[in-house]
This record gives C-alpha cells, structure tokens and sequence, in this order.
C-alpha cells in the first residue's frame, strides 16, 4: 500500500511541473542523466532523463524543493575578465538589474541566470555564456544565429575580479 502510495505521488508530481523547466529539476552531480525525487519520509526515486518527457508543478514551488548543483545566481555578479580566443581579454560585467557591459567594443545587454549559468544578450546581437565546468569558469560565445544552443565560436577560461560577489565563496 505504501508503494503504491509513492508511485502515485510520484506520478502526480511528475505530471504537474510545466511551471519548472525540467534542467532545473537535474540533482545530478555524477553527470549520468537523472533526476531524483526525494520523499519527505526519506524515500528517493531516479529516473532517467531519456525517460522523462516533462515535468510540471502545480502551484507556488517551495524554494527548497528544487536544487541545481551548480553556482548560484549571486556568484556570477560582478565583473569578470574573458578571452577574447586570440589570446587578448576583456571584462564583462554583469549587474544584480539583469543589465550587462563589455569593455570590447563598449557594449551593453541583458544577462540572466539560467540553470546555473549567466546567459547574456549583447545588443549587437551576439551572446556570451559564462558556465562553471568541472572546477573553472568558461565564457562561451556564439554568434547571433547560435543563440546558446549551437556549437560556441570559442570558449575561453573565466575569472571573477569582483571579490566575493555578494557574500559567496
């Protein structure tokens, strides 16, 4: 009785998320494609994301309840010194308003955390993400046809000048 309570439970959360993006759900340090629902009572369930078609919450979400392993929002404010990927850098500066500046080319945009990562829009239509990957922070930048989701024209390392953006490590 007590699994089938579970395994109902599980199929109405699974089937009430579309106010989450599914990412976001990912409790998957290891890398392998899963996501994990974890009970009050301590009982944790994974599934493989190849499994999952989506995932919808009905309602306000708990803040708790869902958890990206990766930076938060606040670790990436600041500025930040980028490659250019000929071996010259630049800073990119991202602020708590969602507004972002570049010293290459004196350009302004729009940045916003998007499942662990500031994904930032340049006026001049061309885009930058800066991801942590493993232990470092790379920008990656795409042409204004790639949109985040294309294969990036260079990436390059990452550092963060502003010291300890908004009380994080």
């Amino acid at each position: 009785m007590r699994r089938l309570a579970a395994f109902i439970f599980l199929a109405s959360l699974l089937t009430l998320a579309a106010s989450v993006p599914a990412p976001a759900l990912i409790d998957d340090p290891s890398g392998s494609g899963t996501v994990t629902i974890i009970l009050k009572d301590g009982h944790r369930q994974t599934f493989p994301l190849a499994d999952v078609n989506r995932i919808e919450l009905s309602g306000s979400v708990p803040a708790n309840l869902v958890h990206y392993p990766g930076p938060s929002r606040a670790r990436f404010l600041g500025k930040w010194e980028v490659g250019e990927g000929n071996g010259e850098n630049f800073t990119i500066t991202l602020n708590d308003d969602g507004t972002a500046s570049r010293s290459l080319g004196d350009t302004k945009g729009t940045w916003q955390y998007v499942n662990g990562e500031a994904e930032i829009h340049w006026n001049d239509g061309n885009y930058d993400c800066i991801r942590k990957v493993g232990a470092w922070y790379k920008k990656f930048w795409y042409n204004a046809d790639q949109a985040f989701s294309g294969h990036p024209e260079n990436v390059t390392d990452a550092r963060n000048l502003t010291q300890n953006p908004r009380g994080v490590d």
